[in-house]
């Protein structure tokens, strides 16, 4: 069974940072190119950071330079640094497999405030 719990959400002030993880399993999380997705209140769920399965990043335009993603295989875990928080990054972020595949986590909620 294909399980995505994210953590490490909270409220920041524009500026402050966070750093969030998803414990990965069910399926084989190093053979797997990954992503952190998140979803804004009203608006449609958006890829924010990819990583391949040998480490290789890519990341949204808006975040690239404040954030940063990476992986640990022997933890089966993913992790996003968060810094440089703007209130337009409040969110509810998830991670999945790159496409993303059809479970999905609950989430963790990414609120900041000017």
């Amino acid at each position: 069974q294909v399980q995505l719990v994210e953590s490490g959400g909270g409220s920041v002030q524009t500026g402050g940072s966070l750093s969030l993880s998803c414990a990965v399993s069910g399926f084989a999380f190093r053979f797997s190119a990954m992503a952190w997705y998140r979803q804004a209140p009203g608006k449609q769920r958006d890829l924010v950071a990819q990583i391949s399965r040998g480490g290789s990043t890519n990341y949204q335009t808006s975040v690239e330079g404040r954030f940063t993603i990476s992986r640990d295989n022997t933890k089966a875990t993913l992790y996003l640094q968060m810094t440089s928080l703007k209130p337009e990054d409040t969110a509810v972020y998830y991670c999945n497999i790159y496409p993303p595949g059809q479970y999905w986590g609950k989430g963790t909620l990414v609120t900041v405030s000017s």
